[in-house]
């Protein structure tokens, strides 16, 4: 595995922690007895559902905007492309500092997240697909000068996202394997940093829609290449990453490796969560939870964390769930 020419290190995932203590939330490491069981490893959910966004994108998004509040103090809006959850996180942080945001959105972003977006007073634009919502966004901010923010290709969005990483070791500290879900990368390179900080080896899996291979292919070919995206409960992850994506060369370097998830284990992880933890978690989440369901025994006698994304799920797609079957 070859070293990372990191563009954000240990110290800056240190420095976020206290910097958006005020604004994210630290959130439950729970133990799961069913997981545990159905893997024979232990295995611990960190909670990113029960954020007060719904997600663990408030951790980047507020890391962004109060650096961006630091070095240019006269900004005053901000732009973005999202699949909704890294929109909603956006429009909190920036709301708290009176910053407007405009988020650009795929038409098929559940309506949960558009919502939540433009009670924050965000502006919402749409577009047909996450692929056009973005590139709407870079031209956006291009054209009017805005600053832009990405989801998952800024430094200070995955430095503020490892630190739901760094908690799971503070609770945690013989956590020797993390599954982590797997969109455009900010959440797994981030924790992948952190990983690689522990003086013990620890085992970092990817976990990624079968419906958008976006890393397995990037990963094959050695660097980003698009592919073509269908539904998927995880529409979180779901998408192309910019061509030049600091996250490609952190996720290939950090990364022990990345696996596919079908839609049917998603939709499982899903079902299961509810029904055996109490614990909404939407397709994005589920997709790490699927890996390990697919893995059958492979991680037995392994201590396993795996981050638990969000749950901005709608209410129909849950009922959808449980008369699928």
């Amino acid at each position: 595995m070859r070293d990372a020419s990191l563009a954000v290190t240990i110290a800056d995932v240190r420095a976020a922690a206290p910097r958006i203590a005020g604004i994210a939330w630290r959130t439950p490491l729970i133990r799961s007895a069913w997981l545990s069981e159905v893997s024979g490893a232990t295995v611990w959910l960190k909670l990113e559902s029960v954020q007060h966004t719904g997600s663990f994108k408030i951790r980047g998004a507020a890391n962004a905007i109060l650096q961006l509040r630091e070095t240019r103090p006269d900004v005053r809006a901000v732009v973005t492309a999202s699949a909704g959850n890294h929109g909603v996180a956006l429009a909190t942080a920036a709301s708290l500092l009176s910053i407007r945001a405009r988020i650009h959105l795929p038409k098929t972003a559940p309506i949960t997240k558009r919502q939540a977006i433009e009670r924050l007073g965000a502006e919402v634009r749409l577009s047909d697909t996450y692929d056009a919502a973005e590139r709407s966004g870079y031209a956006d901010a291009e054209r009017s000068g805005t600053v832009y923010i990405s989801p998952y290709d800024h430094p200070d969005v995955i430095a503020g996202a490892a630190t739901a990483a760094l908690e799971m070791f503070e609770d945690q500290s013989e956590l020797d394997t993390l599954i982590v879900p797997l969109g455009g990368g900010g959440l797994l390179a981030g924790a992948a940093i952190v990983a690689r900080d522990r003086a013990a080896r620890v085992t970092v899996i990817g976990a990624e829609a079968s419906a958008s291979p976006v890393f397995t292919a990037a990963l094959a070919a050695g660097a980003p290449t698009r592919v073509a995206v269908t539904d998927t409960l995880a529409d979180g992850l779901a998408g192309n990453m910019a061509p030049k994506s600091m996250t490609f060369p952190l996720v290939r370097d950090l990364v022990d490796r990345v696996e596919h998830i079908p839609e049917t284990s998603i939709a499982r992880a899903m079902r299961e969560l509810i029904l055996r933890d109490r614990v909404v978690g939407e397709g994005a989440a589920a997709t790490a939870v699927g890996a390990l369901l697919d893995s059958g025994r492979a991680l037995e006698g392994r201590r396993v964390g795996v981050i638990l994304s969000g749950s901005n799920v709608d209410a129909a797609t849950i009922e959808h769930l449980f008369h699928r079957r």
